[in-house]
């Protein structure tokens, strides 16, 4: 066991370094949701109830960014251009390794949820997160949600090059439904519905709760639930469908 938790250090590091020699990567994971959260402030400038709904939702949309679409990417990558392969080859143990990625995306996730609510305070003049224990408890199952997702989409996507196309197929919807729901009480009962069974919009009212109205874990069970639901969904195929080997057209 300690070997194994040596090389998931080894991994996780080696994960690290790559990912800050991607700059691509390191601007779209840090740099953007602070390109969303200005652009917003500017546009609602003066009116601090939507800034105050604006912040929980770049954090829940970051939290999906940095998991499920980075994952997606990531193991489409490696997977079709064999390198999977070659791990699956070495002495390296499986768990050693989807640990150090899987932690690396945790550090991603806790980074931008860290940079977003300093902005939020400095920027916006919200406070603190009002309940800590509720904002660790919703970014912890999110990422789990979210993490599992990107990995079992990645099984359907046939080929690297189609990797865009069909995650922003999932992103792009998810994330506009989800923050139209959120931020207007006249939205149609049938999209509020569909809202409310995805995992984003849930979340962003986890994080919603915690970082701004303080109404607790209590208020949002349902939430929870439907998060963990998403998430068991998640690991069962993402488990059920991993591939080592490079998809067939």
């Amino acid at each position: 066991m300690s070997d194994a938790v040596v090389l998931t250090w080894r991994q996780y590091r080696l994960e690290r370094r790559m990912f800050w020699r991607n700059p691509s990567a390191a601007f779209f994971n840090f740099a953007l949701p602070l390109l969303f959260l200005a652009a917003g402030g500017v546009i609602l400038h003066g009116k601090q109830h939507d800034l105050n709904l604006l912040v929980p939702a770049i954090a829940g949309m970051s939290v999906m960014s940095t998991t499920f679409t980075a994952l997606a990417y990531n193991i489409v990558f490696l997977r079709e251009r064999g390198v999977l392969k070659r791990i699956r080859g070495t002495p390296l143990p499986t768990i050693s390794y989807f640990g150090g990625v899987a932690a690396n995306a945790v550090t991603n996730t806790a980074m931008q949820i860290a940079i977003i609510t300093i902005a939020g305070k400095l920027l916006f003049g919200l406070g603190w997160p009002v309940d800590w224990a509720e904002l660790v408890v919703f970014v912890v199952v999110g990422v789990v949600c979210f993490a599992a997702l990107g990995v079992a989409f990645a099984h359907v996507i046939p080929n690297f090059e189609s990797t865009a196309a069909y995650v922003n197929a999932i992103f792009l919807p998810v994330v506009f439904v989800s923050f139209y729901v959120f931020d207007s009480n006249s939205a149609p009962a049938f999209v509020r519905h569909i809202a409310e069974a995805l995992p984003l919009k849930p979340l962003i009212d986890g994080l919603s709760g915690a970082m701004v109205t303080g109404a607790g874990l209590g208020a949002n069970l349902s939430a929870l639930a439907v998060i963990g639901l998403w998430g068991a969904f998640g690991v069962y195929f993402a488990i059920r469908g991993f591939s080592w080997e490079q998809s067939r057209d």
